[in-house]
């Protein structure tokens, strides 16, 4: 029988200088914020020129999502995975050291970010006529702007996940060819690199059906549509191999938080698809 693959034990810290430490996590981070800027620019120069995205608007909009990536993903956790802990302990909500963040939450921070960063940028987006959009249209086209540049910052994510071998997966068979080993997990079972799984579909998967999806334009608000549902099937079959969490368990019907939570998505984008091409069949 052949052994499991035992998980590398990566030092959390890359980089040591004196007294400071430079986490991968915070690596991965940083990562995923140029992966968003540099993507960004190419969206402006070509496919999404119509979008009148500025550098400027680019950088102010990178800061806006990182905040709502943090104060969203942070609040998401508290509210999907433990209301009742931090209802007794709210001070320990501002403990984001400690961990602790979902990325459901993490999107709809997002959203409410791109409503209040089109409310304020009126030049954003165009109708054809020069004439400027309503504040739902601009949220619509930086909807769609954004949306091709999210995946990889996933993956980035996730492979941070998997270099401190947190978020294991699910006990597999150890004679498998894709069985390993977490420390961390204490009891020495082979496990799915469920990590690693999220990496490819959530991540560079859905990159790759997003950039190419977007090649052309397309009714506004359709590319948003295909990553709500794009992340939402890759989420929800990813958690067939995640561990789900311990103070959770799998919810109703076998399916974990993780699942329940997107499903939505999977519904909303398909939905969201679909008005798309009728407003713009009724437009017309």
């Amino acid at each position: 029988m052949t052994a499991p693959w035992q998980h590398p034990q990566f030092d959390p810290i890359a980089i040591s200088l004196g007294p400071v430490a430079i986490h991968w996590y915070g690596l991965m981070y940083l990562c995923a914020f140029l992966a968003f800027y540099g993507l960004g620019r190419l969206q402006m120069a070509g496919r999404m020129a119509h979008s009148r995205m500025t550098v400027r608007d680019l950088d102010d909009l990178l800061l806006w999502g990182a905040l709502g990536v943090v104060l969203g993903g942070r609040l998401g956790y508290v509210l999907f995975y433990k209301p009742e802990y931090y209802l007794q302990h709210p001070l320990e909500i501002l403990w984001v050291w400690q961990g602790g963040m979902a990325f459901h939450g993490g999107l709809l921070g997002v959203v409410v970010a791109l409503l209040g960063f089109a409310a304020s940028r009126r030049h954003l987006g165009s109708d054809g006529t020069g004439q400027t959009l309503p504040w739902t249209g601009r949220f619509w086209v930086l909807a769609d702007f954004v949306a091709p540049l999210v995946p990889l910052g996933l993956a980035f994510g996730r492979l941070g996940n998997f270099i401190n071998g947190e978020l294991w997966g699910r006990v597999t068979d150890p004679s498998a060819p894709w069985a390993m080993v977490f420390p961390q997990a204490g009891d020495g079972l082979a496990r799915h690199p469920s990590q690693l799984y999220q990496l490819a579909l959530e991540g560079l998967a859905l990159f790759a059906l997003l950039w190419l999806f977007s090649a052309r334009r397309r009714p506004a608000g359709q590319i948003a549509g295909m990553f709500l549902l794009g992340y939402g099937l890759a989420r929800f079959t990813a958690e067939f191999a995640r561990e789900p969490d311990a103070f959770l368990g799998l919810l109703s019907m076998g399916l974990s938080m993780g699942q329940w939570l997107s499903l939505p998505m999977v519904l909303g984008g398909l939905a969201l698809m679909v008005w798309a091409a009728r407003r713009e069949y009724t437009d017309r």
